[in-house]
This record gives structure tokens, C-alpha cells and sequence, in this order.
């Protein structure tokens, strides 16, 4: 029989939206209720919640259904708590306003679900006292400490097919066809999206390009009678962002090769919708294992997956880090054997 516990636990979502966050919230918050009988509070719009002590509290019930829906059923958003505010906002201490309202609800811990700035929050409120848990979520696949975040799988399903459907196009006018894929200091969705959907030419933030080798390698395709060619590029390759990557890149090639070329922004597509089957599973997995954290008392940790094993990382070692591709990586590797264009040089053509 399960030990049943007293705890009270609360549970934010912060920063962007992606799949899975309703799952993750569900997996926390039916396993704390019904296997160790905690009470749960579900806190609106991020910190901003708990900053102006704005909750309700969840019932089981409640988490039922939530399981295949898109966003987030508590609200997010960007606010930052520990950030200097102006002159203005000066007499508006948002840190000691969440340890008091944390105090005040007579809360056990606090589950944070969120990216890299929400972990790097995470941290900084365990530092002052709080029993914190972190679940890492981004589409950007960037928070250190875990092999893979929820989120990942759904977006990288919809970058590669939002690929696959270019390739016709591209083939039926010969040209060139530029996807901007998100990303701002990690190409992970770049990267997987580039060579599950047969991208010619993959740039990615971690490695620095040179516009003439992707103008000579084009060039190169163009004259074999390859009659298009995929370019696809991870948002944080332009810095700083003066512009849409991928209209930098479609501007540059244009000009300088004399190939038609069209630029295509995913944008926000990517984060929205349902979950797919993984991610359900993980940010499931994530949540469950959160609740049993809280359960053992084991606080200041952020759940992570290594491998197949759900564990976690300390908070401490996760806030202000960011999990980027290594340039030796085993896909870069096999990119650049099939041919793929890197940016930085690319293998001759046959």
C-alpha cells in the first residue's frame, strides 16, 4: 500500500507553450492525489501567479481528459521574477512576494514546468529556501542536465512534415526552397528536422557558417541538374537577429547564385497542437516521477531522462546552462557523409 501524505504541492507552467505540458501537469498531479493523497494547487500564468497569489485548487476530476490537449490548462508566461525592473517597479519585491504567498498557502514544494529560464527560476527559488521541483519542457530540446525534453518529438514530427510538403513544391518550380525552423542557440530541431525531411543544407547555430560555400554548393547541385534543393536553417544562425533568418539566407542565395529562391518562417506552428504519443509518454513519466520526489522529500531537483531511466539532476547544476549540439556529433557525422551541406564546408559532389 502506498504511504498517504499530507502535502500540499503547487504547480506552475512557465515561458512558451508546447505539446505535452497538460500531460505532464496530469501525471504530477493524479499520481500526488491518488497514490500518496497530497492536496494539489495549479497557480495561473507562470510566476505571475504566485507573484499575485492567483490559484486554484486541482481536483483529480479535474485532470482527466487533459492528456492529448495542446498549451497549458493553468496559463503561462514570461515573467521573470529575479529579473532588475526599472525605476518604476523598484518597491515591487516579486521574490519575497512568492516566499510569502508560498508561506501563507503553507505549501510543501513547488513543481515548476518549464524551459531553461523557468529551471534557471527554479534554482534561484531553492537557493532562497523553497522546496522547488523542475520538469524540463521546450520544443528547443537546449535544458542541460536531461537527454531529451517533452515537446521535441511533436515539434520535430511537425518541422519534418511541414519539410516533406516543400519538397513538392520546390520540385514542381525548380527552385530553392528555405525553412526557418526555431532554435535560438540550439539546433536540435534543426538538425533532426533537416535529415528526417532530406534537407540539402542544415545550419544550426553551434556551427559557423560562410555564405560562399553554401553559394558554390548550390551552384554545384544546379549544375549536375539537381532541380532543387531544401535549405534549412535554425532561427539563431543570424546574429544579431536584424531579420528572419531564413529571408537573410533566401535574400543572400538569390542574389548571389541568380537561382530562384523562397523562404518559408514555420514559426509558431511548431509549438502548438496536440502531443504525440512520446511525448505524452515522457512529460507522463516526468510528472509521476516529480510527485514521487515530493513524496521521499527530495527537493532542489530537476526530473531529467538519461538513456532510458527517468532520475534528476540537481537544480543548481541545471540553472544558467544550455544543452547545445556538440559539433562532433554522430548525426553532423552522418550529415556531412550523405552529402549534406553544414555551412561550414561541405563534401564535393559526385
Amino acid at each position: 500500500m502506498n504511504k498517504k501524505t499530507s502535502k500540499r504541492i503547487g504547480i506552475l507552467t512557465a515561458g512558451g507553450d508546447c505539446p505535452g505540458i497538460n500531460a505532464a501537469i496530469r501525471g504530477v498531479g493524479k499520481t500526488a492525489i491518488v497514490k500518496y493523497g497530497m492536496e494539489v494547487i495549479g497557480f495561473s500564468s507562470g510566476f505571475s501567479g504566485l507573484i499575485n497569489k492567483e490559484y486554484s485548487i486541482l481536483e483529480e476530476n479535474q485532470l482527466s481528459g487533459i492528456l492529448t490537449l495542446g498549451g497549458t490548462i493553468l496559463g503561462t508566461s514570461r515573467e521573470k521574477p529575479f529579473k532588475k525592473r526599472t525605476r518604476k517597479f523598484s518597491d515591487i519585491d516579486k521574490p519575497t512576494l512568492i516566499k510569502k504567498h508560498y508561506a501563507e498557502l503553507e505549501l510543501d514544494c513547488l513543481v515548476c514546468i518549464g524551459g531553461n529560464g523557468t529551471q534557471k527560476t527554479a534554482a534561484k527559488l531553492t537557493s532562497n529556501g523553497l522546496n522547488i521541483i523542475g520538469i524540463p519542457k521546450t520544443i528547443d530540446n537546449d535544458v542541460w542536465g536531461t537527454d531529451v525534453t517533452f515537446g521535441f518529438d511533436s515539434a520535430l514530427g511537425i518541422a519534418t512534415e511541414a519539410i516533406d510538403r516543400l519538397h513538392s513544391t520546390a520540385n514542381s518550380h525548380k527552385r530553392i526552397m528555405v525553412i526557418e525552423i526555431m532554435g535560438h542557440d540550439a539546433g536540435w530541431l534543426a538538425l533532426y528536422a533537416g535529415m528526417a525531411g532530406g534537407g540539402d543544407v542544415i545550419l544550426i547555430p553551434e556551427i559557423e557558417y560562410e555564405l560562399d560555400v553554401i553559394y558554390n554548393y548550390l551552384e554545384n547541385r544546379a549544375a549536375k541538374k539537381k532541380s532543387y534543393s531544401i535549405v534549412v536553417v535554425a532561427e539563431g544562425i543570424l546574429k544579431p537577429k536584424l531579420k528572419s533568418a531564413a529571408r537573410f539566407i533566401s535574400q543572400k542565395i538569390r542574389k548571389h547564385t541568380g537561382l530562384e529562391t523562397r523562404e518559408t518562417i514555420l514559426g509558431y506552428v511548431q509549438r502548438g497542437g496536440s502531443p504525440n504519443a512520446m511525448d505524452r509518454i515522457l512529460a507522463t513519466r516526468f510528472g509521476s516521477y516529480a510527485a514521487e520526489l515530493i513524496a521521499k522529500d527530495n527537493y532542489g531537483l530537476m526530473v531529467s531522462k538519461r538513456g532510458d531511466d527517468i532520475s534528476s539532476v540537481p537544480l543548481h547544476e541545471v540553472g544558467g546552462n544550455l544543452r547545445t549540439v556538440p559539433i562532433d556529433h554522430s548525426l553532423i557525422k552522418k550529415a556531412r557523409g550523405l552529402g549534406i551541406c553544414m555551412g561550414d564546408y561541405c563534401v564535393p559532389l559526385s
